[in-house]
């Protein structure tokens, strides 16, 4: 519970919490090797050289290994401290720092200097700030437009409860995708996601596509954390009624003792019918397997959504 220095505890809000047991061994499925090519050390140079913060590293991301040697870094900004106490979520809680303000400057000449044709940014949540970071958002999403014209944009944002006129100041700045994760079903919002409304996550994605239909919304869950297959059913359609054009779906892992628990590991063909299901309700993409994650092969899917949209406009027509 404390970090590697043995200072602060990342999880001081879990401390007082029972302990939950970790399973230790993993199915197959879900196993990934450990990180060693020269290409993953390069790409965490550029992330240390312009002190970033990564979603990959904070979250303790399976993937990591993978999307390092080919240069793919999530970043995170607005510090690695988020304000929430998310029970599935490794990224250390209390009170952040000050934005810094040479943040999306550093982040954009990352980009550049990785030679992403796409790149993910998300946030922790900054509940203490007025605008819950959206005008840092839209500024680093500038900031790259500036430095990397090529690249495209997905970013994953906080839900902005309570921050009147965030949401426009995001989108006014025209990401190519903009990602919500619901992170679960609505029952398990209480012990899972305690500060978050899964309706207002619903109504911040419907509202995206009313300011910019151009825009591809994208949201996701992970199962494993006691959902039922209907549920997860609902969620695709709830999602769907949002317009939301894709949803991603994985296995949720247990970061420490303090965390949620893990109910069950789903397995492979589970997500493959997940997949056809959520295809037959008319999402233009959808990845869903045991280590999906929201920035997995990000580049790739991007590809594929915008080709999906294109073929449906040209039936459309």
């Amino acid at each position: 519970m404390s970090d590697a220095s043995g200072g602060r505890q990342r999880h001081p809000e879990k401390a007082h919490r029972p302990d939950n047991p970790v399973q230790r061994r993993k199915p197959d499925w879900i196993r990934v090797k450990a990180p060693t090519s020269r290409a993953y050390a390069e790409t965490r140079q550029i992330v240390r050289q312009h002190k970033l913060h990564t979603v990959c590293e904070e979250a303790a991301c399976p993937n990591i290994g993978e999307c390092w040697s080919k240069g793919h870094a999530t970043m995170m900004i607005m510090g690695e401290i988020c304000t929430r106490a998310c029970s599935f979520c490794n990224v250390a809680t209390g009170k952040p720092g000050r934005l810094d303000p040479f943040e999306p400057t550093n982040v954009a000449e990352a980009v550049a200097k990785l030679g992403l044709r796409h790149v993910v940014v998300t946030s922790v949540d900054r509940d203490d700030l007025e605008d819950g970071g959206a005008e840092h958002f839209a500024e680093t999403i500038r900031a790259i437009r500036s430095a990397a014209p090529e690249t495209t944009i997905e970013i994953l944002t906080p839900d902005f409860l309570r921050k009147e006129g965030a949401l426009e100041v995001v989108v006014a700045a025209r990401p190519d995708v903009f990602n919500h994760n619901l992170e679960t079903v609505p029952r398990l919002y209480g012990p899972v996601r305690p500060g978050g409304r899964y309706f207002h996550s619903l109504r911040l994605l419907d509202r995206v596509k009313a300011l910019d239909p151009t825009i591809f919304t994208k949201s996701g869950i992970m199962v494993g954390l006691g959902e039922g297959r209907d549920e997860v059913l609902q969620v695709m359609d709830d999602l769907r009624s949002a317009a939301v054009d894709f949803m991603t779906i994985g296995q949720y892992l247990q970061p420490s003792p303090k965390h949620h628990p893990i109910d069950r590991f789903v397995t492979p063909e589970e997500f493959k019918e997940y997949e056809r299901r959520a295809f037959g309700k008319g999402f233009l993409m959808v990845s869903a397997s045991p280590l999906t994650r929201s920035s997995y092969h990000a580049d790739a899917d991007f590809a594929r959504l915008r080709a999906a949209r294109d073929q449906q406009l040209a039936a459309a027509g």
